[in-house]
């Protein structure tokens, strides 16, 4: 779904929209933030249904160290947050030009597969 479709204007947005405000005049904001997560999901989705579950499993490792550091800043959990976004990202990204690389100047023959790049993996990691 494109942010100028009609399904997008017309349908999900005014929704989308709609159940933030209602769930917001409840008092119960909480709620209202988890409306507002789980149509981000749907809307990632939309287009391609295959890599929702990393997305979802990088909102809920990135909220779980958040609420960490949250109540009891340390070091060694930013790192781990650093590492696993910096980890996630270098995988996707640059897996297959790293064994390329090392392919070419060791003659060695790492065959990692296809790794196919989510969409919006750098906007949903930073």
């Amino acid at each position: 779904m494109l942010f100028n479709s009609f399904e997008f204007i017309g349908v999900f947005l005014p929704a989308v929209l709609g159940g933030f405000y209602l769930l917001g005049r409840t008092g119960r904001t909480d709620l209202a933030i988890y409306f507002l997560v789980g149509a981000s999901i749907v809307f990632y989705g939309w287009w391609s249904w295959k890599l929702v579950g990393l997305l979802t499993g990088s909102v809920l490792v990135n909220y779980l160290l958040g609420r960490i550091l949250a109540r009891r800043p340390q070091k060694v959990v930013l790192v781990l947050g650093i590492v696993f976004n910096l980890g996630l990202l270098g995988w996707f990204k640059y897996a297959n030009f790293f064994a390329d690389t090392i392919n070419g100047l060791a003659g060695t023959s790492f065959d990692l597969g296809t790794i196919a790049l989510p969409i919006a993996i750098s906007f949903f990691t930073f």
